[in-house]
């Protein structure tokens, strides 16, 4: 087996006994850290108060939750929830689609939209360049807690993950890498002032293509007409991306106006009302460093036999294992 890779990766980033901090978790706080940054680097862009950008901070990462969680629970992980209800609402033992994220994003800039007068499509073309550095980081995150894995392969660059039979293919840093690398057209394409709404699209198209084709070698189950709901939640992007860019190209006037903002709304906010902004948002990245990226159908075997070590408490339930099946 030289030249290939044994995952011996610790995924517990602190251990306080009754509670785990997780390096995926800690990712999900450094992503939502990140989107404040960069808002708050864009103000004068946008037109955005300081009270916005944590607005704006604020209802993306708690759609970003809640949508991951969703899209977990009812896609990949409904024969386990639907007999333990009321774990449901516990994210530190695992649980997170992606394609939730995205879902739950979009969502939570639509309201953030409404409810502060903004331009939702300017918005959103603004989100799409840190997504994409996120959810590379995100990979990242997977990787190191070893859950999910490729399919198997002798390449030379094949892992031996923990949970997991034979060397496999590191799929989680592929599709990372993919993310990443997403983030130099959408910042080529930026550059060239395109109707709003453009960048959105493009993201859409080439995060669905290129992980469309990455999932195959993915350990995925097959769902509905032979490939797995992941992938047609993939198959959706694209066409959704695609329809997007025809209709803004076709009535291009319409989207040509890059900023539509309401000014009266950009009042300044005392300072009272940043503190509990502040407060609020550091709650969410606190809370998210327990979030573990344990899944329980991935591979059947592994919730039970990667938190086999971990003690058992209200916040860690036992697993059984016949719910797995």
């Amino acid at each position: 087996m030289a030249g290939k890779f044994v995952h011996d990766i610790d995924p517990v980033l602190a251990d306080f006994g009754v509670l785990y901090l997780w390096h995926y978790g800690l990712f999900y706080s450094l992503g939502f850290v990140a989107i404040f940054l960069w808002f708050r680097s864009q103000r004068s862009t946008l037109h955005f108060s300081l009270a916005e950008v944590y607005d704006l901070s604020i209802i993306a990462s708690i759609s970003i939750l809640i949508g991951g969680r969703l899209m977990a629970v009812l896609f990949y992980e409904w024969t386990y929830y639907s007999k333990n209800l009321h774990q449901i609402l516990f994210y530190w033992i695992g649980g997170m689609g992606t394609h939730g994220f995205l879902i739950g994003v979009v969502i939570g800039t639509w309201i953030f939209c409404r409810l502060r007068h903004k331009s939702f499509l300017v918005t959103l073309d603004m989100l799409v360049i840190p997504g994409a550095f996120i959810l590379g980081f995100g990979r990242l995150a997977n990787f190191i807690d070893g859950q999910i894995v490729g399919s198997i392969t002798d390449v030379w660059w094949a892992v031996k993950f923990p949970d997991a039979d034979g060397f496999r293919h590191p799929y989680v840093l592929y599709d990372g890498i993919k993310n990443f690398l997403l983030v130099i057209p959408l910042l080529l394409i930026r550059t060239t002032k395109p109707p709003m709404g453009v960048l959105t699209a493009h993201f859409l198209i080439w995060y669905g293509f290129f992980r469309f084709l990455l999932d195959f070698l993915r350990d995925y189950r097959a769902d509905l007409l032979g490939l797995p709901s992941g992938q047609w939640f993939n198959i959706s992007m694209v066409l959704i991306g695609v329809v997007m860019l025809l209709w803004i190209y076709k009535n291009k006037t319409a989207f040509s106006n890059q900023i539509v903002t309401d000014s009266t709304i950009n009042s300044k906010t005392g300072a009272s009302g940043l503190v509990w902004r502040r407060i609020v948002f550091v709650l969410i990245l606190l809370f998210s460093l327990v979030i573990s990226s344990d899944r329980t159908q991935d591979i059947p075997q592994a919730y039970a036999k990667r938190h086999a070590g971990l003690k058992h408490s209200a916040l860690y339930p036992p697993i059984s294992m016949e719910l797995l099946r």
